[in-house]
């Protein structure tokens, strides 16, 4: 069976995006930058809720070809991991949850328009590599509320907004995870990874 990942950015407070949606204040990890290029190649399926997927669509189809001095959206420079993590994101089969999105023309890409834990299930049975998720807060809310994320994936960032979105919103379902992992960076991140109980 194929896990589903969550995984996420969250400021020292508690916050996956600002009240205006930016990651300006997402701090810059290289460490952490090579170890998800080694795991990447581990999924095959991206889902996203549509204002991730616009965000991921407006650089990542262009990432490849862009120069080496192209402006990075986590870094001061691109980098042979954001090199994997494009040929990643660029040949995965992605799923876009959203009942407003007209077209979805970033390559194997899907829109689906009505959430389903029951097709979510039945895409987790399915033959190939792991399910990730990034961002997507109003998806993940979701996903928690039916267990269908397997392991989370929190990279707490030494920053306070005061104020954002929350990454599990008015949910009314608690559950109980299993700390796998925790490791802090040099530049104040710090790696919390979950299972579900």
């Amino acid at each position: 069976m194929r896990r589903l990942v969550m995984f996420n950015r969250v400021s020292a407070d508690g916050y996956f995006a600002s009240e205006d949606g930016k990651l300006d204040w997402v701090v810059p990890e290289k460490e952490l930058d090579k170890a998800a290029a080694e795991r990447i190649g581990g999924f095959d399926t991206v889902l996203f809720g549509r204002r991730t997927y616009e965000m991921f669509a407006s650089f990542w189809p262009k990432a490849l070809a862009d120069p080496k001095t192209a402006p990075n959206p986590h870094g001061p420079e691109r980098s042979p991991e954001m090199h994997a993590m494009a040929v990643m994101l660029n040949e995965a089969t992605k799923l876009v949850f959203s009942k407003t999105l007209k077209d979805a023309t970033w390559q194997n890409s899907h829109i689906v328009r009505d959430f389903s834990a029951r097709e979510i299930e039945a895409l987790k049975k399915q033959q190939g590599k792991d399910i990730i998720i990034f961002g997507s807060g109003s998806i993940v809310t979701l996903l928690a509320e039916n267990n269908l994320i397997d392991e989370y994936q929190l990279l707490v960032q030494p920053v306070l907004l005061g104020s954002g979105k929350p990454l599990i919103r008015d949910g009314s379902h608690r559950a109980k995870i299993n700390l796998q992992e925790a490791k802090g960076y040099p530049s104040g991140n710090v790696m919390l990874r979950y299972v579900r109980s």
